[in-house]
Formats: C-alpha cells, sequence, structure tokens
C-alpha cells in the first residue's frame, strides 16, 4: 500500500516536468531594418507592420534618454540622435529607432504570440535593444532614467533565429 502511493506521487510529481520537457514550443526572432526587408523574409505583411507599430510605441518610452546631444552622439553617432522633450517641458536626447524584432511563438505549428520591440545602433555599428540589467542590459554612460542596453546577436534582414523549448532550450538553429 506504501508503494503504490509513493509512486502515484513520484509520477504526479514528475508529469510537469516531462510535459515541458517534451514542449514543442518554438521561439523565431528576426531583425529587420524596414517593414519591406521583413516582408521580403517572412511574406507576411500583416504581421511585420504589426511588430513594426509595436516597436514605434515602444521606442517612445523605452529608448535610452541622455542629458546631452553629446552624450546622445557618442554613443550613437552624429546622424543617430533626435531632441525630444516630455509632458514637463524637460528636453533630452534619443537615439533613433533603426530597427525591430519581431518575435513569434509557435505551439504545434500555430503562432500563438507576437511581438515587436525597437532596436538601436551603437557608435560602432553593433545593434541593441532596452533590457532590464536582470535579463543582460547593461546602462550606458550619460543616459538618463533606467533604460539599459543588451546586445543583439540576430543579424539584420535575414531568416530569424529559432530556438526550441524543452530539454536543450538553449539550442539555436535558422529558420526560414
Amino acid at each position: 500500500m506504501k508503494r503504490s502511493r509513493t509512486a502515484a506521487l513520484l509520477i504526479m510529481g514528475a508529469t510537469p516536468l516531462a510535459l515541458t520537457s517534451c514542449s514543442r514550443e518554438t521561439q523565431t526572432e528576426g531583425l529587420y531594418t524596414s517593414v519591406e526587408a521583413c516582408v521580403a523574409q517572412t511574406n507576411d505583411s500583416y504581421n511585420c507592420q504589426q511588430a513594426f507599430d509595436e516597436a514605434q510605441r515602444q521606442a517612445h518610452t523605452e529608448a535610452p534618454r541622455y542629458a546631452s546631444r553629446e552624450d546622445c552622439v557618442a554613443a550613437h553617432g552624429a546622424n543617430a540622435c533626435q531632441a525630444r522633450s516630455d509632458a514637463g517641458g524637460h528636453s533630452y536626447f534619443m537615439p533613433l529607432m533603426t530597427g525591430f524584432l519581431i518575435g513569434q511563438l509557435m505551439r504545434g505549428g500555430q503562432t500563438v504570440g507576437l511581438n515587436g520591440s525597437p532596436a538601436f545602433q551603437d557608435r560602432a555599428g553593433n545593434w541593441q535593444r532596452p533590457a532590464t540589467p536582470a535579463s543582460g542590459g547593461v546602462y550606458r554612460p550619460g543616459s538618463l532614467g533606467t533604460t539599459a542596453m543588451a546586445p543583439i546577436a540576430a543579424q539584420p534582414d535575414r531568416a530569424p533565429t529559432v530556438t526550441r523549448g524543452g530539454f536543450g532550450s538553449r539550442s539555436a538553429g535558422s529558420g526560414g
């Protein structure tokens, strides 16, 4: 009697782990410099436009802000900064959104989630996205507020990166 209870508890406890490890979820993420480049790679104009629009909305709130034009130019380059002001009339500078990320969560071949987020280039041409320090974001010298930036590994305007759920979820491949 004791053995069957223990076995039942072990099976019940291991079931979620087994189901998670065999998950058929994939996450695709692509970096694009324009809606047209996204459509050329994905043949999905609706979702490309939706992701771009979402990235633009996020760029206004999540882009790094600099107290001076010189600080922004030092981080992003001479032609990549724009002057802005908040509702209180305080002026600041922020980089232009030079690309956007489109991410799709797929489960069983069906899209279950779609998001877009802004991408920015630094002075050296490296791609970055807004991120929290907990997710690998690093604050920029001279920036105002709490925006941190994290590097983007994806190449612009190429087939999206695919990551799979379950055991080995850190593996990546190329989709397209």
